[in-house]
């Protein structure tokens, strides 16, 4: 198991295209991606488990990846999430 906090950095947090966009990012490697927030606990691959989070613009995650791929994954989501997943960023 890797972990790692990131900050959420596009303008509008984890709302529908970015919360698509981190799925899909996730959902390209075998091992579990999840994060904790606040006191949730999200599966990655599921748009409605990243939207039901509520995760704003400024918020500290953090991603926790196990399996077999976990490094590259970790690797990969907390670039995604840096990069604003797709979308501008003011932070």
């Amino acid at each position: 198991m890797v972990k790692q906090k990131v900050i959420v950095k596009n303008d509008s947090g984890l709302h529908l295209r970015p919360a698509g966009q981190l799925c899909k990012e996730a959902m390209n490697f075998k091992c579990s991606v999840h994060f904790r927030f606040h006191d949730t606990y999200a599966n990655a691959k599921s748009v409605l488990s990243v939207l039901s989070a509520c995760v704003k613009s400024g918020d500290e995650v953090e991603f926790v990846c196990e399996g077999e791929d976990e490094e590259e994954a970790l690797k990969t989501i907390i670039s995604a999430i840096e990069d604003g997943l797709g979308e501008s960023s003011n932070i």
